[in-house]
């Protein structure tokens, strides 16, 4: 997530933006949305996100709700996300829903509940489609909870795939929809592939694995004392 556009990326185009700085010799690391440099410190990206904030970007406020959320200040995430939620932020009101739903920072409210992870659902937030299946199927509205599944897994949502296939088994789901819906997902999980992804994902495989072989190396060095 860059905190100069609110704007998030993903790891191959993030792999790609330092290929290309590292080819063209940048010494400045720079956003590859709007090309502003990157903070040097935290305090730094902390005020550029909070000037986002003060022009009332949604993405921003969602992300000060979580910092508020990190310290415990329930209420102040409230405040943040329920100003993002009121710019149609999905990930907010998904969050909201949560809060209603456990009774932090705010009374249990089982109508919230409902309202958030709707309207979450309706922008597209596919945990929060896959958890209203859930909560049709607990209240006994099977029909209704696999529509919200094959929404959710045709785009992309894994869990909601699992869930459809254990339907499947038991009759709750057609072959002809459990087909549709494998089809979709899988073609929803084909558009996030790339080279760039597919070669950050190998770098941060070896990463990992330079990580682990060094901590093998102070262990063993510790035991050798």
């Amino acid at each position: 997530m860059m905190p100069c556009c609110s704007k998030a990326i993903c790891n191959g185009c993030d792999r790609a933006n330092q290929m290309r700085e590292f080819e063209g010799r940048s010494l400045q690391e720079r956003c590859p949305f709007c090309r502003t440099a990157t903070p040097k410190s935290q305090e730094e990206a902390d005020r550029i996100q909070m000037k986002r904030v003060e022009v009332n970007d949604p993405v921003a406020m969602r992300l000060m709700g979580f910092q508020h959320q990190e310290k415990e200040d329930y209420a102040g995430a409230f405040e943040y996300w329920t100003k993002a939620a009121a710019l149609g932020n999905a990930d907010a009101h998904f969050n909201l829903s949560l809060m209603y739903h456990e009774g932090k920072g705010v009374e249990k409210d089982k109508k919230k509940m409902w309202h958030h992870l709707e309207e979450a659902a309706i922008a597209g937030h596919t945990f929060a489609r896959h958890n209203l299946g859930f909560l049709e199927n607990r209240d006994g509205r099977m029909d209704r909870a696999v529509k919200h599944w094959i929404i959710a897994a045709k785009l992309g949502f894994d869990a909601s795939l699992e869930t459809l296939k254990d339907a499947f088994g038991k009759g709750y789901v057609s072959k002809e929809d459990f087909a549709t819906a494998l089809r979709a997902h899988q073609a929803a999980v084909d558009a996030t592939k790339s080279p760039q992804r597919e070669a950050a994902e190998l770098a941060r495989e070896e990463l990992e694995k330079i990580k682990r072989q060094r901590e093998r190396e102070v262990v063993a060095g510790n035991l050798s004392l």
